[in-house]
């Protein structure tokens, strides 16, 4: 029973639920980040590029073995047996990576100046009474 309640204390402390937490949220931050590079950005560098789908840019390095059923994409060269250099799938995960990475930078930046802001904009402590009414009698010795 001592192994349960352990595994309890440790399931429901702050820190494993803070991360369960943020693991859920990340996996739909990235679904979000993909949505934005595959719909948003990809044809944008697509039509500039002059291909409508970034995705399928691909170097064929050894022809199929069997028939390609279908149109020629990289799936299906893939599928029929050919050795394809796929470089536009990897510049997709690239542009997310950067995109993802650059997020993530700003927003633990922006924690960071508010973190900062909070321990600057503490007011001092008061000065104890005891110790004023010392200044005070050091400054009536004075006069």
């Amino acid at each position: 029973m001592s192994m349960m309640k352990e595994f309890r204390d440790f399931a429901v402390k702050g820190n494993v639920i803070d991360l369960a937490v943020g693991v859920i949220i990340g996996a739909a931050f990235g679904k979000i980040v993909d949505s934005l590079v595959k719909d948003l950005i990809n044809p944008i560098i697509g039509f500039i590029m002059g291909k409508p789908d970034f995705t399928n840019l691909y170097v064929v390095l050894k022809a199929p073995e069997k028939a390609i059923e279908g149109a020629v994409t990289y799936d299906s060269l893939v599928k029929a047996g050919a050795t394809v250099f796929g470089y536009g799938a990897f510049l997709t995960v690239l542009i997310n990576f950067i995109i993802l990475a650059f997020i993530i930078f700003q927003m633990v930046k922006a924690v960071n100046r508010v973190k900062r802001k909070d321990t600057q904009e503490a007011p001092p402590a008061p000065t104890p009474e005891d110790v004023l009414l010392l200044r005070e009698i050091r400054d009536s010795l004075k006069k």
